[in-house]
C-alpha cells in the first residue's frame, strides 16, 4: 500500500522567510509548488518540505507523508478498513489525501510523476 516515506512537512508562517532560513543552514531547494517548498538534506533521501500556513492552527502539525504509486486503491483500502480519510484533492503537481490516527494524528499519502 505504502512504497516510502516521501517526505516530512512543517507549517511555517511566511515561506520566503522560512525558506532563506533553511537555506542558510544548507538545505537545498529540490522543489518549488504553490504554496510550498521541498529541500534535500545532505545525502538524505528524505526531503524536508515546508508549507505556508496559518501556525496558530489546531492543524499545525509536523506530519510525514507517504508515497503510493496506486493513490485510489490506497484510498480505498484505508477507507474500507474505517481509517479516517479526507477527501482525495489534486493541486496540479500532486494528488494527496489526509488520514488520521486514533489520537487524531494527522498523517498523508501523495502519489507524483
Amino acid at each position: 500500500m505504502f512504497e516510502r516515506i516521501d517526505t516530512v512537512c512543517l507549517t511555517v508562517s511566511n515561506l520566503e522567510e522560512s525558506s532563506r532560513w533553511y537555506q542558510k543552514l544548507g538545505f537545498k531547494v529540490a522543489f518549488k509548488g504553490e504554496g510550498y517548498q521541498v529541500f534535500t538534506i545532505g545525502n538524505s533521501g528524505i526531503p524536508l518540505t515546508i508549507e505556508e500556513g496559518n501556525v496558530a492552527s489546531p492543524d499545525n502539525s509536523t506530519y510525514p507523508i507517504f508515497f503510493t504509486n496506486d493513490i485510489k486503491t490506497t484510498y480505498v483500502n484505508l477507507k474500507e478498513k474505517g481509517v479516517e480519510v479526507t477527501e482525495l484533492k489534486d493541486d496540479g503537481d500532486n494528488t494527496f489525501f489526509d488520514l488520521y490516527d486514533l489520537d487524531k494524528n494527522k498523517l498523508q499519502v501523495c502519489f507524483w510523476e
